[in-house]
């Protein structure tokens, strides 16, 4: 399948026809059944039922595999690291049904897919950040089978695309539920925070009853004081970068000079790697600070006691592509679904090639820090429910800051409407809310773009009403929660775009502010300690003191890089205009090819400052990969499966 580099599992039921389709997988060589872990470079790792016939086969090119059977009860773990045969053991024993062993999972870093099999029944579940995911869907003769990826599920089941689903693309933030309309008819996406559960066939009986999914997170109540949530925020930190890279000798981190990256790499310095590197990009606007800063982070890192080698590598703000550089390479990976940061694809590959090159294992990056400790403003819509004192106080400071009028946040603090009724209005033609708009709903409403279709515009507003009409439910059911976890969990699919690019280059690339651990960690701080109109993500420099330098902590700025975006629009907009010929998304009705031929010769258009267009490049991109990936092709051989598959 073209584009499919990242690693995938599947999950599949015991049967005859189950072993048929694990056959039609696609792999670069001849699957190798092993009963020890994490077999790498493409082949593929099979787990079998106790009859013989595969369970679990997986394609782990950086993750590992690590499994335990006892008696009728098996586990399976993917994630970063392997973990020993003891700790697999010390969490299944004694554990009775999926409560229990979920208690003992909470000791590792929330990292992990998890794949196991109690009492009868095989459940799978990804993370609550959403960074790990599971897709099924029902094979014609195996029946249920699930996977981490939707593209395999659909190559196994012949599904084809939903216009519906790619209409949605092409929104900036799709907000829950609709985040989980999978791009294939027929792939259902399993809720984050959710199980699947998939009962054996009864005594008797042909099939298996079908799946059903199950809850097996809520976010902790947030009760700690600023001292002790900051205590276990920076326990989790540790933890998690350990899992990613301890004991390796030779990572790298993305140090732009901002607090999250500055903190990754001084938790990566701590972990004891021989050789550290650091990358900034330098950045073309001169009022920027980050290289700034990242100097300044690299002498505080220095001149330290420190047993690592550490070295800098500062790539000239002229090596750095604009936006929108480049898009034909994006076919180089199948993601899960349109992102709209593949306009930057260019970008990351640079800083991803030139870490590569250090020699680099793995590779950190601080994704996931903005949505987890900046604090949005819908957040003191909850702490006007319990101290509206405190509430009021806070929200006056930031309304001062972003030039709120006073009677429009009087009446968004006020407005008490329910999250289906929020949804149905949530998508509009006007533009985006301009940054004098107070923002304390359930989310922030989508615009339409002039360039769309009366077909895409009816497909969107259908999708969002249906949901709406379906009375769908809020993650949690205070907004400012709601709003915070779906943020983070969008991120964490947004972030699928850079560790799909690391694995076209041979660099594994991950984000520990995804991490579960981490994510409950920053829910359980109380909110008016947490968030501060007059302090720069509290938590996480209460978190970090003794680890990075108090000097750094001291930085309350932020630079955004909007000007290489709009400079990228011309730099490139020949590439643009070739793509909006022949367009994929204008064959399907969804997009006017000739309004985007149009704004491609005209990129400062006042159409391109109201309605950004990165989600519909993004959206016609990933249609291109995707409809060229449907069978094997060179290098990715479909094989029959040999009869010497590992048991647990």
């Amino acid at each position: 399948m073209p584009g499919l580099l990242r690693d995938y599992f599947v999950v599949l039921p015991d049967s005859v026809a189950a072993r048929a389709v694990a056959g039609q997988l696609p792999a670069s060589e001849a699957p190798e059944a092993s009963a020890a872990p994490a077999a790498v470079g493409g082949v593929l790792t099979v787990v079998a039922h106790p009859s013989g016939r595969p369970w679990v086969v997986a394609r782990p090119l950086v993750r590992q595999v690590s499994h335990l059977r006892r008696g009728d009860d098996a586990l399976v773990l993917i994630g970063p690291d392997l973990i020993p045969e003891a700790v697999l053991a010390g969490l299944l024993e004694g554990a009775r049904d999926r409560t229990g062993l979920e208690r003992r999972l909470a000791r590792l870093p929330g990292l992990h897919h998890v794949i196991a099999h109690l009492s009868g029944e095989t459940w799978i579940r990804g993370t609550a950040s959403g960074l790990r995911r599971i897709y099924h869907a029902r094979h014609a003769e195996a029946g249920t089978i699930a996977s981490d990826r939707p593209a395999v599920l659909a190559h196994l089941t012949g599904a084809p695309l939903d216009d519906g689903a790619l209409a949605l693309r092409m929104l900036d933030f799709l907000p829950h539920p609709l985040s989980r309309r999978v791009l294939w008819r027929g792939v259902h996406e399993t809720g984050a925070g959710y199980g699947l559960a998939l009962p054996v066939a009864a005594p008797g009986t042909a099939a298996a009853p079908g799946p059903r999914e199950y809850r097996w997170w809520e976010p902790p109540p947030p009760e700690l004081p600023l001292a002790e949530g900051a205590r276990r925020l920076g326990e989790a930190v540790a933890a998690s970068v350990r899992a990613h890279v301890g004991g390796l000798d030779r990572i790298s981190c993305e140090l732009s000079g901002g607090l999250d990256s500055t903190t990754l790499a001084f938790a990566a310095r701590a972990a004891g790697p021989a050789e550290l590197s650091l990358l900034t990009v330098a950045a073309r606007d001169r009022y920027s600070e980050d290289e700034t800063w990242a100097r300044r982070a690299v002498e505080e890192a220095g001149g330290s006691a420190a047993t690592s080698t550490l070295a800098h590598h500062i790539i000239p703000a002229d090596q750095g592509p604009y936006f929108y550089a480049d898009l034909a390479a994006t076919s180089a990976e199948l993601n899960d679904e349109p992102l709209p940061v593949a306009p930057g694809r260019a970008r990351a590959h640079l800083l991803l090639s030139r870490a590569h090159a250090t020699g680099s294992r793995y590779h950190l990056t601080g994704y996931g820090g903005d949505e987890l400790f900046l604090g949005l403003p819908h957040a003191y819509q909850d702490l006007f429910h319990g101290n509206p004192l405190t509430a009021w106080n806070h929200l006056s400071g930031l309304r001062h800051q972003l030039g709120w009028p006073l009677l429009p946040t009087l009446k968004a603090l006020l407005n008490r409407s329910t999250f289906p009724r929020w949804l149905a209005g949530a998508v509009t033609t006007e533009p985006q809310p301009v940054t004098r708009t107070p923002l304390l709903s359930w989310g922030v409403r989508q615009s339409l773009r002039p360039w769309f279709t009366d077909h895409a515009n009816a497909l969107i507003t259908e999708e969002f009403g249906a949901a709406a009409a379906e009375q769908a439910e809020p993650i949690d059911r205070w907004r400012g929660r709601h709003v915070d976890i779906d943020a983070v969990r969008m991120g964490a699919r947004h972030f699928q775009a850079m560790e799909d690019i690391g694995m076209t280059i041979g660099l594994p690339v991950a984000a520990p502010f995804y991490d579960d651990r981490i994510l409950e960690a920053t829910l359980a701080v109380r909110l008016a300690d947490r968030i501060s109109p007059w302090r720069y993500k509290p938590l996480l420099v209460e978190a970090m003191r003794g680890v990075v330098p108090d000097a750094l902590l001291a930085r309350t700025t932020k630079d955004h890089m909007s000007s290489d975006e709009h400079q990228g629009l011309r730099q490139h907009a020949p590439e643009l205009a070739d793509l909006w010929t022949g367009s994929r998304l204008a064959d399907r009705g969804l997009v006017d090819a000739r309004h985007l031929l149009t704004l491609a010769a005209e990129p400062f258009s006042p159409v391109l400052v109201e309605h950004s267009i990165s989600s519909t490049v993004a959206g016609e991109t990933w249609l291109r990969t995707a409809e060229s990936a449907t069978g094997p092709t060179p290098g990715h051989t479909s094989t029959t499966l040999s009869t010497s598959e590992a048991s647990l």
